[in-house]
C-alpha cells in the first residue's frame, strides 16, 4: 500500500506543536535547559533529540498496540492497574494545571503586548478552543499544521540572521562552571516533562492513526524537527549571551532587529503555541474523563474550559512557578517506565 505523505506530516507537526509550547517559543526553555550550559549544549540537545525520536515513536506505538482510548490506558499498561490509576489521576491534575497556565499565558499576551484586557485574552482563547476541540483530533492536527510551519520559518529567519552576524560562532565558544551532573540532568528533565505532558495528545494520535508506518515516520520527522529547532534557537541565543538572560521573552528581543511588523507576527506565533498546547491538554483531559464518566464530550469540554477560566484568574507567573518544578521531577519516573516497558508493536 502506498504511504500517503499528508498523514505523516500531520503527525509530525502535531508532535512538534505539542512539545513546542509557549516556553519554547519564548526562548526561555532553551535558555534555561541548554544555552546556559555553554558549548556542551550541543551534546545535550543531540541527546534530547534522540530521546524525542525514540520515545515519541515508542509512546505512539504502545498506544497503537493497546488501542488506548486515552493516556489512562497507557499508564495502566506502563505501571499496572492500581499504580496506573494513581498516575493517571496525578497526570489529570497536572495537565489541568498546565492548561490553566496556558490560558493565563494567553491573557498575558493580550494585556502586556496587545494592550487589551487580560479577560479578553482568556475569553477569546476559550471560545476559539471550544470550536476546535469539539471537532476532534483531526481539527487539532490541522491547527498544528498551520502554526508549526510559521514557527519553523521564524526560526530559520533567526538562524540566518545569526549566522550572518558577528556572534555566529559564539555557540562553539561558550563556557560554564556548572557541574557535569547538572548539565546532563537538564535534558532529561526537559524531555521527561514534555513527553509526559505530550501523552495527552500523542496517545490519541497513536490510537487514531491506524498505520504503524505513518506513526514511525511522523515520530521520526517530528522528533528530528524538535531537535533541529532546539539547536537553531540555541545558536541564536548563544550569539547574545550573557545579556539575553535578562529578558523574560528572549526570542522577542532577537526578532527586534527585523522590524516592528515581524515582532507582532512573532507575538502571534507565541500565542499560537500557547493555543495549541491549551487545546491539546483540554482534549486529553476530556478523553480521560469521558472514559471514566461516560458524559457527553461537549459537556465535558464546557466544564473543563470553565474551570480553567477560574484557575486562570491566579495569573501566569504564579501558576507556572508552582506547578512546573513539581511535575518535572515526577516525570522522570514516568520516563523511566516508558524506556523500560516493551511494546509488541514497537518490536514487531
Amino acid at each position: 500500500m502506498k504511504l500517503r505523505v499528508g498523514p505523516v506530516i500531520k503527525v509530525a507537526f502535531t508532535y512538534v506543536g505539542t512539545i513546542v509550547g509557549a516556553g519554547f517559543a519564548s526562548g526561555q526553555e532553551i535558555l534555561q535547559f541548554y544555552t546556559r550550559y555553554g558549548w556542551m549544549a550541543e551534546l545535550t540537545i543531540a541527546f534530547s533529540s534522540i530521546l524525542f525520536v525514540w520515545l515519541g515513536i515508542k509512546l505512539m506505538l504502545i498506544a497503537y498496540d493497546v488501542r488506548a482510548a486515552s493516556y489512562e490506558d497507557l499508564n495502566r499498561h506502563l505501571f499496572g492497574e492500581r499504580i496506573g490509576n494513581w498516575i493517571s489521576l496525578f497526570t489529570l491534575i497536572v495537565l489541568f494545571g498546565i492548561t490553566s497556565v496556558m490560558l493565563a499565558g494567553s491573557g498575558s499576551v493580550f494585556s502586556e503586548h496587545l494592550h487589551l484586557s487580560y479577560q479578553t485574552g482568556l475569553l477569546v482563547t476559550l471560545f476559539a478552543s471550544y470550536f476546535v476541540i469539539v471537532r476532534g483530533m483531526d481539527a487539532i492536527m490541522t491547527v498544528n499544521s498551520v502554526v508549526v510551519p510559521i514557527m519553523v520559518m521564524f526560526t530559520i529567519l533567526l538562524l540566518a540572521g545569526t549566522l550572518g552576524g558577528p556572534g555566529r560562532d559564539a555557540w562553539t565558544r561558550l563556557h560554564t562552571d556548572d557541574p557535569i551532573a547538572k548539565i546532563w540532568i537538564a535534558p532529561l528533565l526537559y524531555t521527561s516533562f514534555n513527553l509526559s505532558t505530550a501523552q495527552a495528545v500523542l496517545v490519541p494520535v497513536g490510537a487514531a492513526i491506524r498505520s504503524r508506518k505513518v506513526l514511525i515516520l511522523g515520530g521520526l520527522i517530528g522528533g528530528a524537527m524538535i531537535g533541529a529547532l532546539l539547536l537553531a534557537v540555541h545558536i541564536a541565543l548563544a550569539a547574545q549571551m550573557p545579556g539575553i538572560t535578562q529578558f523574560e521573552i528572549p526570542m522577542a528581543h532577537l526578532i527586534r532587529p527585523f522590524g516592528r511588523v515581524l515582532q507582532y507576527v512573532y507575538l502571534l506565533v507565541i500565542y499560537g503555541e500557547i493555543f495549541t498546547t491549551y487545546i491539546a491538554n483540554v482534549y486529553g483531559i476530556v478523553l480521560q474523563l469521558q472514559q471514566r464518566t461516560r458524559l457527553p464530550r461537549q459537556a465535558l469540554v464546557v466544564v473543563i474550559l470553565a474551570l480553567s477560566y477560574l484557575c486562570g484568574q491566579f495569573g501566569f507567573k504564579t501558576l507556572l512557578s508552582t506547578l512546573y518544578p513539581i511535575f518535572g521531577f515526577i516525570s522522570l519516573s514516568w520516563l523511566a517506565m516508558l524506556v523500560w516497558r516493551r511494546s509488541s508493536a514497537a518490536v514487531r
